[in-house]
C-alpha cells in the first residue's frame, strides 16, 4: 500500500510524513512530491492507494492533477483528498467538480488524517 504526500510547502510535507509514520509499521509507503507534475509522475508511476494533495502549487494545481488523474487517466481507483489552506465553498464545488474524494483544510487534525489514512487503506484503527 503506498500514500503519496503533494506540498510544496517542505515543513508540510514533512509534518504530514510524520504524522503519517506509525503506517509505515503496518506496510505502507509513504512517497512525496513538491509539485502537481512531480504529482501526476509518481501517481501515474507508482499507483498509490491514498494521495494527499495540495491545492494551492506552482506548475499544476491540485484541481489540475486531481481532474488529470480522476477523469483524464481514468484512475478512479486512487483516493484523492485535497488538502488546502481555504475552506470556501468555490473549493469545495471545484474539488467535486474534478473527482476529489474527500476535502481537508489547513490546518488539520493529525488524528483525523490518520484515521482517514486508516479507513481508505483498511486499516485498523
Amino acid at each position: 500500500m503506498k500514500i503519496l504526500i503533494v506540498d510544496d510547502e517542505p515543513h508540510l510535507r514533512t509534518l504530514i510524513q510524520q504524522t503519517l509514520e506509525e503506517l509505515e509499521d503496518e506496510g505502507v509507503d509513504l512517497i512525496t512530491a513538491t509539485n502537481g507534475e512531480e504529482a501526476l509522475e509518481s501517481i501515474q508511476q507508482e499507483q498509490p492507494n491514498l494521495v494527499f494533495l495540495d491545492v494551492m502549487m506552482p506548475k499544476k494545481n491540485g484541481f489540475d492533477v486531481c481532474n488529470a488523474v480522476k477523469n483524464e487517466l481514468g484512475l478512479r481507483n486512487v483516493h484523492i483528498v485535497l488538502l488546502t489552506a481555504k475552506g470556501q465553498e468555490f473549493d469545495r464545488h471545484r474539488g467535486q467538480e474534478v473527482g476529489a474524494d474527500m476535502y481537508m483544510t489547513k490546518p488539520f487534525d493529525p488524528d483525523a488524517l490518520v484515521a482517514k489514512a486508516r479507513s481508505v487503506l483498511g486499516l485498523p484503527a
